[in-house]
């Protein structure tokens, strides 16, 4: 969907892209650009830049870039039209009447999220009025929810029967493809849909936004073949790895601290004790995305996991997760009950927030399971455990816990602090040598690595030269006409590089001017990133108006005996190009 041009100028210009980012993550200062973590892939160097010249960012990292439109339809998993509503709304400019989101993607998220509206409000009134709800209530109050809590969460209970929500959502006028799409009902073999959650405790998925966006359902009296929780699956407006459970609540905390539980229920009840700040992952393993989603509202995280092995295991992989972003970490120790919903109802909610306060750091935890399983009274099994303790330790960043827990291994241990120091400093160059590697890889691909793409095998060449090309027109718009006399689109070999010309070239005959970044309707955000990786890496090779005839003649001229950019290093390409401007 395309805006007036002077809209998205405006939009642009009332939210800088500083501004807008550094809301998001930590900007700092290098040279004329700022640069940061990015907060679309786990790093501890930053290797987003911002461009305030262009009002673009860029990861050389992940290869996440565009303008402020495409940063958050990324961070805030949102698609075109509902990004610039977003900024719209921050900046109070009203969106164009005729060009409201009545796109059928747009149309279809809205449909989905007033269905799951409909469907939560089905639920709850079945929990607390209907008798089919009295298994639903039986379960609630034997957890010990308040009414209050019942309510604030939207709790309620899917019915035992195939279609009971299926009749009321009929009734309401959504059809049975828009029911499956929005994953309340599943089709048969034979064709009619049915129920999804069935004789189930719901419990309702709200964003940051406030829409309910999906369901858990926990069943009460599973039989051996029956799942004790079924969640929404992927819908367009849900992504459960996005997500997290009770968020919409613990970001209104004052608190930079957030609690991080199992489940539905241990949330609830953390909620229910007067702990607004805690939040579960939805059904899985919490994800990079989550773990970046909760550092955008917290500097320190609480791990209130299950005590049992399971649970522990999680807590490991999760305090791995957190030590990626820099997010501080500590691991609540519940002696005397499985699960934070069991600690309160036995102890209470005070003994419980003097767990939290009491709880210890992610690295004791940590040199606690390195000591699992062995017989610290022998040789082997201190050496064992060192060899354990000093991997984790060459993890943190910090020198002084580097130095405070290299102390305690020497107690432990009997082996010189010294000794352990110089063991840490050896993993950690070994480290850092495999992630500067790994980095510059990152950053400055080989030549060669755009071979795997079938488009490109064959026309190395052409394909180095359609990046300039497209590289050359972000930079001087104002030579497009030229180059557009010259360079038909189908003279493109590889169809991303094509489809970009074309769409830079349908611009500049409607407008005369151009931004290249603001392609944002005709391209996804991934693609965006494509884009601005182009823009920004123009200096790559040496692009002016003098060259980029020579690059346009690459992409017109027929087959020759033109050396295959296979053969050739980057150097070895641009040496190539100053052979032919000295031929003329």
């Amino acid at each position: 969907m395309a805006f007036p041009e002077q809209f998205i100028s405006e939009l642009k210009f009332k939210n800088p892209i500083d501004s807008i980012m550094s809301s998001y993550v930590h900007l700092q200062r290098k040279g004329r650009l700022q640069a940061c973590c990015c907060p679309f892939h786990s790093e501890k160097t930053a290797s987003c830049f911002v461009y305030t010249d262009t009002s673009s960012f860029y990861c050389f990292g992940c290869g996440a870039g565009g303008d402020v439109i495409t940063f958050i339809m990324k961070i805030e998993s949102l698609d075109y039209v509902e990004a610039v509503k977003f900024l719209a709304d921050k900046a109070g400019m009203t969106m164009p009447e005729d060009n409201s989101a009545d796109t059928r993607t747009a149309y279809l998220k809205s449909r989905v999220l007033e269905m799951n509206r409909t469907a939560a409000r089905f639920y709850h009134e079945i929990l607390v009025r209907s008798p089919e709800g009295e298994k639903g209530r039986r379960y609630f109050a034997e957890r010990k929810l308040l009414p209050d809590t019942i309510v604030k969460y939207g709790l309620g209970f899917a019915p035992n029967s195939w279609d009971a929500l299926t009749k009321y959502m009929r009734s309401k006028g959504y059809g049975e493809d828009e029911l499956v799409t929005a994953n309340l009902c599943e089709r048969s073999r034979k064709g009619g849909i049915y129920d999804r959650f069935r004789d189930r405790a719901m419990f309702p998925i709200i964003d940051l936004r406030g829409n309910v966006i999906g369901f858990g359902g926990r069943t009460i009296e599973g039989g051996v073949n029956t799942a004790k929780y079924l969640n929404t699956s992927d819908t367009p407006v849900f992504k459960k790895s996005r997500n997290l459970f009770s968020m919409n609540f613990a970001k209104k905390s004052k608190e930079r601290r957030l609690i991080l539980a199992e489940g539905y229920m241990d949330v609830i009840s953390i909620n229910q004790a007067g702990f607004e700040n805690v939040v579960a992952s939805l059904g899985t393993a919490l994800t990079s995305e989550q773990a970046r989603l909760m550092a955008r509202y917290a500097d320190e995280v609480i791990i209130a996991y299950d005590s049992d092995e399971a649970g522990q295991k999680a807590a490991h992989k999760a305090i791995n997760m957190f030590s990626e972003i820099d997010l501080k970490t500590r691991v609540i120790n519940m002696e005397g009950a499985k699960d934070p919903d069991e600690y309160i109802k036995k102890f209470g909610s005070i003994r419980f927030g003097k767990l939290i306060e009491r709880s210890p750091s992610a690295m004791d935890f940590e040199l606690a399971r390195c000591r699992d399983g062995l017989d610290m009274g022998t040789p082997e099994g201190r050496v064992e455990y060192l060899k354990r303790a000093v991997q984790r330790l060459s993890g943190t960043a910090s020198p002084i816990e580097r130095e405070v827990y290299a102390g305690r291994l020497a107690d432990e241990t009997s082996v010189s602090k010294e000794m352990i120091l110089r063991q840490i400093g050896g993993v950690i160059k070994k480290k850092a040598a495999q992630e500067e590697k790994r980095e510059w890889n990152e950053m400055y691909p080989a030549a060669g690595t755009f071979r795997n793409d079938p488009e490109v095998i064959g026309h190395e060449n052409e394909y180095k030269a359609e990046r300039a090309v497209i590289a050359y027109l972000a930079a001087f718009p104002e030579e497009a006409g030229n180059v557009l006399s010259k360079l038909p689109p189908e003279c493109f070999v590889t169809g991303f590089h094509k489809k970009v010309y074309e769409k830079i070239a349908k611009m500049a005959n409607n407008t005369g001017f151009y931004d290249i970044l603001s392609l944002q309707s005709e391209f996804t955000a991934d693609e965006m990133g494509k884009i601005t990786e182009i823009a920004v890496n123009r200096n790559d090779v040496n692009i002016n108006k003098t060259t980029i005839d020579d690059f346009i003649n690459i992409l017109t001229r027929p087959a020759d005996n033109t050396p295959s950019a296979d053969t050739l290093s980057d150097d070895d390409f641009r040496d190539y190009f100053k052979g032919l401007q000295s031929k003329k």
